[in-house]
């Protein structure tokens, strides 16, 4: 049985059939198969959502599924059940799961009791769907390999949504560069964990810089320089400075994240035909001024769309034979 539970967890050949679906059901919406006719899907939030949520809530029903919405107070799983028993009573009765919550235990740990196709719609240490999302956006807008380009973080590098960029990056062979200020990092640990050794700093980096290569000829680059890592950049991405869940530590991360935005100045240290992404939601000002949000308004609300369609090719791969 296959599941996603993680970019972690994939192959190059299964990123590349996820991502080659994507565009079949993109351009036949409303005339593609419905492999799902006949199944039900639960939705499992923990966490709040508007993207995931109606992405995967009318993907699934245009694959033919019914559908069942399940926060954590609509379940006994709010109240301490156990993950596992939670996954052996549901396994019985739906087709499959998808899971938006804290812990990357309790997806993993659903899957394993729950003996049905589950998707990790985000926990707080990787974000696949956003990732595969993002990298099929890329290609289409530059219709193009993302394959040996420039990909340039900006914020903070320490949370779900950049280490999903290092497992891709690992896998797929292109450069990505994480820029924030020291205590926003990668651990080195998780640099290794994606195959990566640690080598010596690239000619022109700047002090204060780790460098990661791994054996499909990608680059993760760690600096606290934004200025560098913007320079000759593909595409620009940033997030949140305050991820759910972190909300106590708001002001400081405000503090020490300021000036790791996105910006006209900073956009024009990039390429002529840079991409700038983001995942929303979007608090202008802070990690990306409105008027570098407007004038990109277009990729950005391609990208959010683009969440439906990758997310039917990825159940679609995982209900294949």
């Amino acid at each position: 049985m296959k599941h996603l539970l993680s970019l972690e967890s994939l192959t190059v050949q299964e990123m590349d059939a996820i991502l080659e679906r994507v565009p079949g059901f993109k351009h036949a919406r409303g005339r593609h198969e419905r492999p799902l006719v006949g199944q039900t899907w639960a939705l499992i939030f923990s966490k709040s959502s508007t993207r995931t949520r109606v992405s995967f809530e009318v993907g699934l029903r245009e694959l033919g599924a019914s559908v069942i919405f399940l926060n954590a107070n609509d379940i006994q799983l709010g109240r301490g059940e156990p993950i596992q028993d939670t996954a052996r009573v549901l396994g019985r009765m739906v087709h499959g799961a998808v899971i938006r919550t804290f812990a990357q235990s309790e997806v993993e740990g659903f899957a394993q009791f729950s003996g049905i196709p589950t998707i990790n719609a985000l926990t707080d240490e990787e974000h696949p769907c956003q990732i595969l999302t993002d990298i099929f956006t890329f290609q289409e807008r530059r219709r193009e390999s993302i394959r040996g380009k420039v990909v340039t973080y900006v914020g903070d590098a320490a949370c779900n949504v950049p280490a999903s960029w290092i497992f891709a990056a690992a896998r797929l062979g292109f450069e990505l560069r994480l820029a924030a200020p020291e205590g926003y990092q990668p651990s080195d640990a998780l640099l290794q964990r994606a195959g990566g050794t640690t080598g010596p700093a690239l000619p022109g980096v700047p002090s204060g810089t780790r460098c990661c290569y791994y054996p499909s000829g990608a680059k993760v680059i760690v600096t606290p320089d934004l200025a560098w890592a913007a320079t000759g950049a593909d595409l620009l991405y940033t997030d949140v400075w305050v991820s759910m869940g972190k909300e106590a530590e708001s002001a400081d991360r405000v503090r020490r994240l300021k000036g790791y935005q996105i910006n006209e100045a900073l956009v024009k240290r990039a390429r002529p035909d840079v991409l700038v992404m983001h995942c929303l939601p979007a608090y202008r000002g802070k990690e990306i001024d409105d008027a570098t949000l407007e004038a990109h308004a277009d990729t950005i609300f391609s990208e959010a769309e683009n969440r439906l369609h990758v997310q039917k090719a990825i159940v679609d791969w995982l209900v294949a034979p």
